[in-house]
């Protein structure tokens, strides 16, 4: 998992995420750089950290799992190395469950770069996989079955990791001993504590500014972060390493090239409201040469369509966009159809006045 930010270019931080199949138990581990020999250590120190022994190692096709190096160390390991198939992503589909909703969520997706960047992940991660593993329940799939187009699916009830590796008949009575004891010891708002901590001095490190340190100053103390818990879920977004989404502009981005001859395009569609907008941009052009290019022939149509559809109004309930009554003809006024001086009337009549044929809509 990368944290390179909105760019790749430079050196940036990784994350190795080990998922467990079985368990769903997952191990996360930063990586100042790509390189074989580092991750080989990694990998050392995260086998040991397991509650159950390394028997495979299956990875994507990424180059730093694809070498000769990591190859070696598996032999030495005796650990059976796979890998999933080329193009093939769903093949990974757990870790890559795992990175989205643990190591995105508690890291964001932000830029992280350095020593100091990965110490600080270090120490986030040290505090996340005890609350995860030992306290964050998750859905395990138990069948999916298909019937033509629908798909069902049904899951085991949610438990934790080690839940998991505790009713696991594979697992050793003796390897659930040290995690069980371990369990005993935790508590989950202290390691949720910690990974809040954490998380604001890696927000600090991205910010580059010594505020956000302070204003966790006064949380420091758990009876008060306690006591906040209660109504943290009214302020929204809690994590500091999240980032809200920019607001997306609305309304018109680019300046109205036509705002300057807009009455004068208008005086030529009342002249003739047949007219196309090709026919409105073709005078426009050959009155200015050279102002106004071929590409505006869609803001002229656009603006054309919002003209005809005032005249249609004017029509049918005889009042402009704004609401304004529009004056009746004295010719038709005399005739004494407008008794009642309604809108739909006035169509009505007008369209009488014309003598369409019948069945013709006015």
């Amino acid at each position: 998992m990368a944290h390179s930010g909105s760019s790749a270019s430079g050196s940036f931080v990784q994350t190795l995420t080990l998922t467990d199949v079985a368990t769903g138990w997952t191990e996360c581990a930063p990586l100042l750089f790509r390189e074989q020999r580092l991750l080989g250590k990694v990998m050392t120190a995260l086998r040991m950290a397991l509650p159950f022994p390394l028997l495979g190692f299956d990875t994507d096709n990424d180059s730093v799992f694809m070498s000769e190096t990591i190859k070696a160390w598996c032999e030495e390991a005796q650990v059976t190395f796979t890998r999933s198939r080329p193009y093939r992503k769903n093949d990974q589909a757990h870790v890559e469950q795992k990175n989205r909703a643990i190591v995105r969520r508690m890291v964001g997706y932000r830029r992280y770069s350095g020593i100091t960047a990965a110490t600080e992940l270090a120490r986030l991660y040290r505090s996340m996989r005890l609350f995860v593993n030992f306290f964050q329940p998750s859905f395990k799939l138990m069948e999916k079955t298909r019937d033509g187009a629908r798909v069902t699916k049904r899951y085991h009830a949610p438990l934790t990791p080690f839940q998991r590796v505790q009713a696991h008949p594979a697992v050793a009575d003796e390897t659930k001993d040290a995690p069980a004891v371990q369990f005993g010891r935790l508590d989950p708002v202290m390691l949720l504590h910690d990974i809040r901590r954490a998380q604001v001095r890696l927000a600090a490190l991205d910010d580059a500014t010594p505020s956000a340190e302070a204003s966790f100053g006064a949380k420091t103390d758990v009876e008060q972060f306690l006591e906040g818990l209660r109504h943290a879920w009214k302020d929204g977004e809690v994590r500091p390493t999240s980032r809200r989404k920019p607001t997306p502009p609305r309304g018109r981005r680019r300046p109205d090239l036509l705002v300057a001859v807009t009455p004068e395009l208008r005086t030529w569609f009342d002249e003739d409201r047949s007219q196309a907008g090709r026919n409105l941009l073709s005078k426009l052009q050959a009155a200015r040469p050279g102002a106004y290019p071929d590409g505006l022939l869609r803001t002229v149509q656009r603006r054309l369509k919002i003209w005809r559809a005032d005249v249609a109004r004017e029509l049918v309930f005889g009042t402009t966009q704004g609401g304004a009554q529009l004056a009746v003809p004295d010719a038709l006024r005399d005739t004494g159809a407008f008794a009642h001086q309604g809108p739909l009337a006035s169509a009505v009549v007008t369209s009488f006045a014309r003598q369409d044929p019948p069945g013709t809509v006015g």
